[in-house]
């Protein structure tokens, strides 16, 4: 391969060729820079081959008995067939990715099944890609991964958690319990869900955050999926004071939040008078919107807004806390005195 690329740059370099203006306007190389050019470029083959015919591993010793890890030094020859052979195979493992999205997807862009199954795929061509390329150069798998030792084992382990999650990633796909782009809620988080790769889903939460979730968490985790059904219910605690009218005022708070923006007409609007607290009488009102979460903050804030108005329009007072103090039986009188501008405050007031 050497003395193909010397013959080329040779003959590249005695051939004569006019210096000064050529076609176009172009200045053509003179034939001293030439055959400097490839003298230089000679020099480089020629050390790269010694360089390549010079390349051996160590030697390790098992039991006493001498193993070699390379049988033989690698030439120039050995060297490119592998960089080929793994070349070939990092473009085999993306053909194999792209008709495992085409044949399990099927266009869907929801699904991830295909996207999953062809990365592991993927890799595993590449890894048996890699193994045999490194055959060619006459390296020994079993001892170098002898030569591993302890690292072996972390990395058995860390083969077994990736395993688990793109398992866990399969059965996500194949059940199903949200598409991308749905809004959930998985443990302690909730957001839009954005991807499914071999390990994590990925989701972004209400304030922002970019969260990556274990498959492997996320499956055993309970999933709520808000967008799953197109409607949704909340519910909002109005207290009203202990003198209300209880049949006018749950007529009034049906009015208002019907007439509020963003609930829907059906299922209706419902009103139930929950508990009866220290200091007013609690009633539940519960509505239904869009299962969005903008729509829930949206709708939550016009219900509220409506009920406060249609309660101040009717009269009626939304309680506050209150204490009622009581000194037992009998006639006991609190006298009240107030403190004028030249008045000491230590001064008890009269009972």
């Amino acid at each position: 391969m050497v003395s193909f690329f010397l013959a080329v740059l040779t003959l590249g370099a005695a051939s004569p060729e006019p210096s000064g203006v050529a076609d176009g306007g172009r200045t053509c190389w003179k034939p001293q820079r030439l055959r400097l050019i490839g003298a230089a470029l000679g020099r480089c083959l020629r050390r790269w081959d010694r360089l390549t015919r010079a390349v051996t591993f160590r030697r390790e010793y098992t039991h006493g008995q001498e193993r070699s890890i390379v049988g033989e030094d690698i030439g120039a020859a050995e060297l490119w067939l592998a960089v080929v052979v793994f070349a070939a195979t990092l473009i085999i493992a993306a053909v194999i990715r792209l008709v495992a999205v085409h044949l399990l997807d099927r266009g869907d862009a929801d699904r991830r099944v295909g996207r999953l199954t062809g990365r592991f795929l993927s890799v595993v061509v590449v890894v048996v890609g890699l193994v045999y390329a490194l055959g060619i150069l006459n390296i020994q798998i079993g001892p170098l991964l002898g030569a591993l030792g302890v690292g072996g084992i972390a990395l058995a382990f860390a083969a077994q958690d990736i395993l688990q999650n793109f398992v866990a990633g399969l059965l996500l796909q194949l059940r199903r319990p949200f598409r991308i782009r749905d809004q959930i809620s998985s443990g302690d988080f909730e957001g839009n869900v954005v991807d499914v790769n071999l390990r994590t889903v990925e989701m972004v939460t209400y304030d922002g955050l970019t969260v990556y979730l274990p498959n492997a968490e996320v499956l055993k985790a309970p999933i709520v999926n808000f967008t799953r059904t197109p409607l949704n219910r909340t519910s909002i605690d109005v207290g009203l004071a202990y003198d209300t009218d209880l049949p006018k005022a749950r007529e009034v708070l049906l009015s208002a939040c019907q007439k509020a923006e963003g609930v829907a007409e059906a299922p209706g609007v419902e009103v139930w008078v929950q508990s009866f607290g220290d200091s007013s009488i609690n009633c539940a009102v519960r509505y239904w919107h869009a299962s969005d979460i903008a729509s829930r903050w949206r709708v939550r804030n016009a219900v509220a807004i409506a009920v406060k108005q249609g309660l101040d329009e009717a009269g009626m007072v939304i309680a506050f806390p209150q204490r009622t103090l009581w000194f037992g039986p009998g006639n006991t009188t609190l006298g009240l005195h107030q403190l004028s501008a030249g008045d000491d405050a230590t001064t008890e007031p009269g009972i």
